[in-house]
């Protein structure tokens, strides 16, 4: 497969589609030296974005978050997404849109001056941990750890949050691990790089408190999904010697949809029934 940045298509780019291979952007972008960008990942399923407006809104709240003035409503942003995947001629995709200060009067840490940009793009993307959906997922512990609501905002979907998520899923690849699993920087288990966590004991599901990372939209689904059925749904603290007593686990995510988790580290998983179930229960419900 050609590179991303060489490919027949289009992308959206502040409020026109351009040919794919000319959406470029200055070198002296605001956002390459200063990480001042912020996005979301989407999937389309059967021509239909999942969750669409909900992801618009926290494109704006994590602009807004960045001191980034939007450009673009929500209903704009709608548009210009149905737009995108209308003229990429696919019904099932991935949907990448991305705002960030371009380049301008500014070089320095300030931007204020640079006028913010966005760009929607759309591509085939299947299962983000590959065959970890039939088989579970292995996970390396990652040595870094979720950043206090101290320090930054924390509930923006921010390029900058991701630079230890790369580093630490380089290094859990290279274990031949699928992705890397955080801590908080109280060491309570956290998220990994790209997706939340779940774990089952005795029929009840227990999910990180979503105080220092991002509250998945998917995240949010499948709790909604478990208090359907009556399962209950304990969102707290969780110490990393509890994952030793728990029986399933699974990863959820825009990317990953609902994966199972196989291990993380020296704890193990079964790919149990409850697992299976809202993995294909959230399948039938993005494709209704």
């Amino acid at each position: 497969m050609s590179g991303y940045d060489d490919r027949d298509g289009v992308i959206w780019m502040d409020g026109e589609l351009v040919d794919w291979r000319e959406a470029k952007v200055h070198v002296l972008t605001h956002a390459m030296h200063y990480a001042s960008s912020v996005f979301e990942g989407e999937r389309a399923y059967n021509g239909k974005i999942f969750k669409s407006r909900e992801h618009s809104e926290r494109l704006i709240a994590s602009a807004e978050a960045l001191d980034m003035p939007m450009p673009y409503s929500v209903d704009e942003i709608e548009a210009a997404k149905e737009e995108t995947l209308k003229a990429s001629g696919l019904t099932d995709a991935y949907v990448r849109a991305v705002v960030w200060r371009g380049s301008g009067e500014d070089m320095g840490v300030a931007s204020a001056k640079n006028p913010v940009r966005m760009a929607i793009a759309v591509w085939g993307w299947g299962a983000y941990y590959g065959d970890a959906k039939m088989q579970g997922a292995k996970l390396d512990i990652a040595e870094w750890k979720r950043p206090s609501p101290e320090t930054i905002p924390v509930h923006a979907k921010a390029a900058g949050l991701y630079m230890i998520c790369t580093i630490s899923k380089h290094k859990a690849e290279a274990k031949g691990c699928s992705d890397a699993l955080f801590m908080d920087w109280r060491g309570y288990v956290a998220e990994a790089t790209g997706a939340n966590v779940f774990f089952v004991k005795d029929g009840e599901v227990h999910t990180p408190l979503a105080d220092c990372f991002l509250n998945g939209i998917t995240r949010q689904t499948v709790i909604q999904m478990l208090e359907d059925k009556g399962i209950t749904v304990h969102e707290r603290r969780i110490k990393p010697e509890e994952m030793a007593d728990f029986e399933q686990c699974w990863l959820t995510g825009t990317a990953a949809e609902v994966t199972p988790v196989g291990q993380i580290g020296d704890y193990k998983f079964e790919v149990g029934a409850l697992t299976r179930e809202i993995a294909e229960d959230y399948e039938k419900l993005v494709r209704a």
